[in-house]
């Protein structure tokens, strides 16, 4: 009898071994099977797997899915120019010589334009809109830049990273703005001079300024919060000393596809519509100018849209060279992004106020009457 027992005993433990290796078995069949929405259970009494459809999946149970969790780094680092790390304190000095030209310079011309009263005309109401959004663009990059370059300073949060870029493009596009509306004040002021002074009024200038400054600010709103729903889990290096918004997209580990077309969007309906219309306008005032039979007052035509033709071009060339580079210079050398990503935000309010205090009669004299009152 205990013979019959310990046999029994035996075979029962057998089969549990047996149904155990079983179980073992579908549970690896089980967790390497990839079945969507479908939770797979083992019955340990009889060895089977049981499939149905929950009401969430595992994965959403145990943690977020990675395509529903935002993550956003702490820092971002800025570059400042690759390979010459170890002279950018030297290289500092040309930067805080040009920063400090272009808020001098764009300085005086505001305040001799608010000071003078013959300067207080349409052009020259324009003029200080142009060296405002100068200062701003410049204000916008001076902490970062001279930071890198003067301290090594290179980590910029998440957040300020936002509102720097908010407002680096926000006064390009104004810029923009204000060169299209500096073009139809030259457009009005040699295809309609009897009319220039009605239609052109103080009122409608100030209206413009209004308009210039709501266009360049709104259209940033969403580009900006889109931004926001990216995640970025690799890389947090920056190729730029200050926040660009392709290049910060670049980084991201998501998706960007409407992130690019609605920032391609952006540009085009803003910087690429302004660039045309200042084109039409040009062209309208040369047909002008053409039909004006004197060749003296032709040559006085030219000359009052000289100083702004030189500033569309330092304005739009370098942003149209840095957007190709951006799309299609994937290979090209890091020291070239950072090159023109510096001329990009440097150059126009550096050469502005010197182009117009040399080029404008009434502005050198107005400059020259500030100094001498100074030196006096």
């Amino acid at each position: 009898m205990a013979n019959n027992t310990e046999d029994s005993m035996t075979v029962k433990s057998l089969i549990k071994n047996i149904c155990d290796k079983q179980a073992l078995k579908l549970i690896s069949l089980a967790l390497n099977q990839n079945i969507p929405n479908m939770v797979t259970r083992v019955d340990m009494d009889r060895p089977r797997i049981l499939s149905f459809p929950p009401r969430k999946s595992i994965p959403s149970l145990i943690m977020p899915s990675f395509n529903q969790s935002i993550f956003h780094p702490a820092v971002f680092f800025l570059t400042g120019i690759p390979g010459l790390e170890t002279y950018h304190a030297w290289i500092s000095i040309p930067f805080c010589c040009l920063y400090a030209i272009a808020i001098s310079g764009n300085g005086m011309i505001l305040f001799v334009i608010i000071t003078e009263s013959s300067l207080h005309e349409p052009m020259y109401y324009f003029l200080s809109m142009l060296s405002f959004t100068d200062l701003g663009l410049c204000l916008s990059t001076l902490v970062t830049v001279l930071g890198i370059f003067l301290f090594n300073a290179r980590g910029i949060s998440f957040d300020a990273c936002i509102g720097q870029m908010f407002f680096i493009h926000g006064f390009t596009f104004m810029e923009s703005s204000v060169l299209l509306a500096m073009a139809f004040d030259r457009f009005i002021a040699i295809c309609n001079p009897l009319r220039y002074a009605t239609i052109l009024t103080n009122s409608r200038i100030i209206k413009v300024g209004f308009a210039i400054v709501i266009r360049g600010t709104t259209a940033l709103v969403p580009l900006l919060l889109l931004l926001k729903h990216l995640s970025f889990c690799h890389s947090h290096v920056l190729h730029h000393s200050y926040c660009f918004h392709p290049d910060v997209m670049k980084l991201s580990c998501t998706d960007t596809k409407t992130n690019s077309a609605f920032g391609l969007a952006i540009v085009i309906s803003t910087a690429g519509l302004d660039s045309v219309l200042i084109l039409l306008s040009y062209v309208l005032i040369i047909h002008s100018v053409f039909s004006i039979a004197s060749p003296e007052e032709r040559k006085k035509a030219f000359g009052t849209c000289v100083s702004h033709v030189i500033a569309v071009a330092i304005f739009y060339i370098p942003m149209i060279s840095l957007s190709l580079v951006h799309r299609f210079g994937k290979h090209a050398p890091p020291l070239v992004h950072t090159l023109i990503a510096n001329v990009y935000l440097l150059i126009p309010p550096v050469m502005n106020p010197i182009i117009y205090s040399v080029k404008t009669k009434q502005i050198h004299k107005a400059v020259l009457k500030v100094f001498l009152s100074k030196i006096i």
